[in-house]
């Protein structure tokens, strides 16, 4: 699709700076003293997952719909749907994929190797929502291009979850204050930053609650909510027992965790 760099970037940067700005202003948690630090590995991960893609992957999932869209392949060619109803029901059914896919990553331990990079940031804010390993984001997007070559969405809807998806990871991963009453009401739909903060707890029971990105009705629907963590937002530990030292917010060692066995992780 023409401008979908282009698209995506400009909601990428938006949402950060404002998050940003807004984490500055108003935070949930104690500011991160080191986070500058943090930010350079989390958001050089990006940038090696963002080479890495655009080397492996001759189409990404938006062009794949392009492509394949008019040639009757997958379900939504079959069924008779209205163009709205075929757009919003393609990003749900991206985002329920998504939902399954994360708990997929906690389930197989070869994939949570993987995953782990992710939760092993202690400190929670903006930059943790786009902090996955390059390996993952390249398995990732391969279920993704699967899927869209299964399903056959609109261009449009791909494009849409694709920027929901990153946007909400954000979002949800932010280090802001949202007032009781409002958080309430987002969380009827939207994953706030208080749900998903509970599955960066360093209780396995609590990790492996709220494993929605974007829409909140999984959890509830799948049976994996919970609706508060057992201690404080403000006093819960955040992150693995097994990554606490300082070297694992740098580049290199972030990438080296899903290669590191417990004897050599401290």
């Amino acid at each position: 699709m023409e401008h979908e760099a282009t698209l995506r970037l400009i909601f990428f940067a938006a949402t950060a700076v404002s998050l940003g700005l807004w984490e500055a202003k108003s935070p949930r948690r104690r500011h991160d003293p080191g986070r500058t630090y943090r930010w350079i590995g989390n958001l050089g991960v990006v940038a090696v997952s963002t080479v890495a893609m655009r080397v492996l992957f001759p189409v990404l999932p938006v062009l794949l719909a392009v492509k394949i869209q008019g040639q009757g392949f997958g379900l939504f060619p079959a069924l008779p749907l209205p163009h709205v109803i075929e757009f919003i029901l393609g990003i749900l059914l991206l985002d329920a994929a998504i939902y399954f896919q994360h708990r997929l990553f906690h389930q197989w331990s070869s994939l949570w190797r993987l995953h782990r990079m992710h939760h092993a940031d202690t400190t929670l804010d903006f930059t943790t929502g786009v902090r996955f390993h390059p390996l993952e984001i390249l398995l990732s997007t391969a279920f993704k291009l699967a899927l869209v070559a299964l399903i056959a969405p609109s261009p449009g809807s791909v494009l849409a979850f694709e920027i929901i998806l990153n946007s909400a990871a954000m979002f949800n991963h932010a280090n802001i204050f949202l007032p009781a009453p409002v958080d309430r009401m987002l969380r009827m739909f939207l994953v706030t930053p208080d749900m998903h903060r509970i599955h960066h707890s360093t209780d396995r029971v609590e990790m492996n609650r709220n494993f929605g990105f974007s829409f909140a009705w999984w959890d509830r629907i799948f049976s994996t909510y919970k609706d508060q963590p057992d201690e404080s937002h403000e006093s819960m530990l955040l992150g693995l027992h097994l990554f606490r030292a300082e070297k694992y917010r740098s580049l290199p060692w972030l990438l080296a965790i899903p290669f590191i066995s417990r004897k050599k992780a401290n």
